[in-house]
């Protein structure tokens, strides 16, 4: 009689024992981090692109001196007076060299800020069409005329929508009536940003 007691204690024991195993291993599995090989590929910290390309002006035929600046520094090759507005429209390219395959287009505009010409505010639209990716980001930032400069990235559009992230521009040459800027884009897309709306191309 003892031994049928303990034997039906024994098994109530192990009906719990089952019954919270139940309860607890799904808990344990949905808190365990997903691997790589589970198509984990950004591991939750999103989407990374970067790419360089080159900046072609060419001046009084991309980009022009539109309002004279009042003081300070004359006009050269890398200085404009203080107050000057610059609006330029210059093409980009995949190499250094003027003659090569064109991606883009930089516009835009600059305000000479500094009594030696050498700093100004600059804002443009970049538009690219380079290795399958179609669109625009837009930058606002200071330039230093002859040292590498950063702008940060305020917006984007096409397949840069929604994308930050910051644009260096660094003078390759600026002999000559043409000038040449490197151009190297760094942009980044948040987790979410694969959830927020775009607009729909026109047909």
């Amino acid at each position: 009689m003892a031994w049928s007691s303990a034997k039906r204690l024994l098994f109530c024991l192990m009906i719990c024992f089952l019954h919270q195993l139940q309860f607890h291993l799904p808990h344990a599995a949905a808190t365990t981090p997903p691997k790589k090989s589970e198509g984990n590929k950004e591991d939750g910290r999103g989407k990374t692109l970067n790419f360089t390309l080159y900046q072609q002006e060419t001046i009084n035929k991309t980009g022009y001196l539109v309002v004279a600046g009042v003081a300070g520094a004359g006009v050269s090759q890398t200085t404009t007076p203080f107050g000057t507005i610059y609006v330029f429209r210059d093409n980009l390219t995949v190499h250094a060299d003027t003659g090569s395959r064109v991606a883009g287009v930089a516009e835009g505009t600059s305000i000479t800020t500094s009594l030696d010409g050498l700093q100004s505010m600059s804002l443009a639209k970049v538009t690219i069409d380079h290795r399958g990716h179609r669109g625009s980001v837009s930058v606002l930032g200071g330039t230093y005329n002859t040292k590498p400069s950063d702008y940060p990235i305020v917006g984007g559009t096409g397949d840069f929508a929604y994308a930050v992230g910051y644009l260096r521009s660094s003078p390759v040459n600026l002999l000559g009536q043409t000038v040449t800027y490197k151009m190297e884009l760094h942009l980044y897309w948040p987790p979410y940003a694969h959830e927020a709306p775009v607009p729909e191309k026109p047909a």
